[in-house]
């Protein structure tokens, strides 16, 4: 038998692996002194973390006072459009988008690796893909029931594996980060503001079917974030068509506030554990009788104080929508909604559409200079933003 004829393109490519490995060769080796320079450290990971990232702290020193707070916005994008989404990251370096609304350009083809390529820090590419009313993958990848199905129709493991399985599709499409799962605790009628979006009105119910979905999501590397503290399922209206109150914070301990302290608490099953952040929670705008003050709660310190010191949570903490709910927009434009939430103590401040991402830059960055935003609570916001993307770890 005669030998192989090798094609055109691997006698090409032998022939450029030939002429690499002469040209190696003809190199002369660097003296022992020159290799390796007295100046570099030697490579000892001790400046990583037990997941051998590197430490938080140290990333958010090597950035600049305009890096750290745009780390901290979270800006709506119109999925229509994913040139525009690209410009966007490009020129701002927000940590993260969320994509609402029913357009899936911005979910097909990859165009979101596009989007990840001009932002120099990973951004979260967040979603609100609950189930029922509240989904954005189900033209592309099918439905997923609501909250109050799931419980009517599967098991916990059923839906752990429910959730898992939409993680991957999720994570495929380029999301990272789920708005999700609701942990509103109510039985109002299922076409109400949570309504089906509810897992029921019993709060161990809650706690089980909503702890199944996040670890179900976060088995797959979605980020989940838990919704709306401190609880908007006894709420008096709809907090996007204005001010709702809720019943007092004694009441809400009994009930709305159990499945945070079952949850997300130092020693729940979704807290944050050496510095790693899987779960975050999103802060509603709600009033509060015993803890607000004449502002919603996605603007008031207390209600921070409230998740942070009375149930342990050290993990990421978002507002909701800034920019197209009423209950903020109605007293407050953009600029000023966002500078109050983040200086209440949200690390991150949402909203869906509008705003100029630049001039709001602007502002935060000369709030940060002028002491409006306190610097040291800024720089552990950012690790925390930063932690939860899986840039850094925390401890």
């Amino acid at each position: 038998m005669s030998a192989p004829t090798r094609s055109p393109r691997r006698r090409g490519l032998a022939l450029a692996g030939a002429v690499a490995v002469l040209a190696l060769l003809s190199v002369p080796a660097p003296s022992a002194a020159a290799a390796v320079p007295a100046e570099v450290p030697p490579l000892t990971g001790e400046n990583l973390g037990p997941d051998r990232l590197p430490r938080c702290a140290e990333v958010v020193a090597s950035m600049s006072p305009r890096e750290r707070v745009a780390q901290r916005l979270m800006v709506g994008v119109d999925a229509a459009d994913p040139a525009g989404t690209g410009r966007t990251v490009h020129t701002s370096q927000v940590g993260g988008i969320f994509i609402g609304g029913n357009a899936t350009d911005l979910l097909v083809d990859q165009e979101l690796r596009g989007v990840q390529a001009v932002s120099r820090i990973p951004i979260a590419v967040a979603v609100d893909d609950e189930g029922g009313r509240v989904q954005r993958i189900d033209e592309l990848d099918g439905p997923l029931p609501s909250a109050r199905a799931m419980v009517a129709r599967m098991s916990p493991e059923e839906v752990r594996r429910t959730a898992a399985e939409r993680a991957g599709k999720l994570l495929a499409r380029g999301i990272t980060m789920n708005m999700a799962p609701t942990v509103d605790v109510g039985q109002q009628p299922a076409g109400s503001v949570i309504g089906d979006r509810s897992f029921g009105g019993d709060a161990e119910t809650v706690t089980t079917f909503a702890r199944a979905y996040a670890e179900g999501q976060r088995e797959r590397g979605v980020f989940t974030v838990l919704k709306h503290f401190p609880g908007h399922g006894h709420a008096n209206g709809d907090s996007h068509r204005g001010r709702v109150s809720t019943p007092p914070l004694d009441e809400l301990r009994e009930l709305d506030l159990l499945p945070y302290a079952n949850l997300i608490g130092p020693d729940g099953p979704l807290s944050s554990r050496e510095g790693r952040d899987r779960t975050g929670v999103m802060v509603g705008h709600l009033d509060v009788p015993g803890l607000t003050d004449d502002l919603p709660t996605s603007l008031s310190p207390a209600a921070y104080r409230l998740l942070r010191e009375d149930y342990g949570f050290d993990g990421l903490v978002l507002t909701d929508d800034l920019g197209a709910m009423k209950a903020v927009t109605g007293r407050f434009d953009l600029p000023e909604a966002v500078e109050r939430a983040l200086g209440a103590g949200a690390d991150m401040a949402l909203w869906s559409t509008g705003g100029d991402v630049t001039a709001l830059l602007d502002d935060l960055e000369a709030a940060l200079a002028a002491g409006r935003l306190d610097a040291e609570a800024n720089d552990t916001a950012v690790q925390r933003v930063l932690s939860a993307k899986g840039v850094c770890g925390r401890s």
